[in-house]
């Protein structure tokens, strides 16, 4: 049996949403990110999958897991009922239920791939703090505001493919950006006794779309597991992958 497997799910949007609200995870503007995040663990425990990518309503909920489909599935059914019910994990009239399936994780070098995924594209500085990739680089232009965001984006995710060697990007077009706010526990302050709080982080959440080739084989499959650049546990970096067009 596979050890990495695609699966989906149909979260209820109303269920999930009083889930969270009840819980204290519901993000500003009903942002669900790190809802989900919790959600994900609570229901599934160490065999957790990650990345994930919720779509929306529609489409809804996409992720890779790094344990056997059989595994996943008893970890479904040891979920709470409320959870499992806003979750879509069973089969019943408003969803589909929990679909598992094997995912291919040897893919030979040149080989030619469609892909989606959306992404934070942040860069840090030398004090570790996070900047628009954009920004960031109009820093280094001297404040230089002529440059596009889509291309300066670009160039983020294609030196997110390249520096380990996993893939080179083809062609690829931003096919959504807009601010969103997530919502994450701060941590907790074992010297002052300050326990962990709920805060929003507001920042990038762009989809790209594209074409991409394989170079390194087996960076390109860690690529996948770890999902691409930060925010992972927030429902970004998944790299969702189709047959190349032409």
């Amino acid at each position: 049996m596979s050890k990495f497997n695609l699966m989906h799910c149909q979260p209820d949007p109303r269920m999930f949403t009083q889930w969270a609200a009840r819980r204290g995870w519901l993000g500003p503007g009903g942002n669900i990110g790190y809802a989900m995040h919790v959600a994900l663990h609570e229901a599934f425990g160490e065999r957790a999958p990650r990345p994930f990518y919720y779509r929306d309503a529609r489409a809804g909920l996409l992720a890779y897991a790094q344990c056997r489909a059989d595994e996943l599935r008893e970890a479904a059914s040891l979920a709470n009922p409320d959870l499992a019910a806003a979750l879509g994990l069973d089969c019943g009239p408003r969803s589909p239920g929990l679909n598992v399936r094997s995912f291919p994780m040897q893919w030979s070098a040149g080989r030619a791939l469609g892909f989606e995924v959306r992404v934070r594209p942040v860069r840090r500085d030398r004090d570790g703090r996070e900047h628009d990739a954009l920004h960031f680089a109009i820093e280094r232009k001297q404040n230089d505001d002529r440059l596009n965001r889509e291309e300066v984006y670009r160039q983020w995710l294609e030196r997110e493919f390249t520096a380990s060697g996993a893939a080179k990007l083809v062609a690829t077009r931003m096919t959504r950006f807009h601010l969103t706010g997530v919502l994450r526990r701060t941590q907790a302050d074992g010297k002052s006794g300050a326990m962990r709080r709920a805060e929003t982080v507001f920042g990038l959440d762009a989809v790209f779309s594209g074409q991409l080739t394989v170079d390194d084989p087996d960076a390109f499959a860690l690529l996948l597991k770890r999902g691409v650049g930060r925010h992972r546990s927030f429902g970004f970096g998944m790299l969702l992958l189709r047959p190349a067009v032409g």
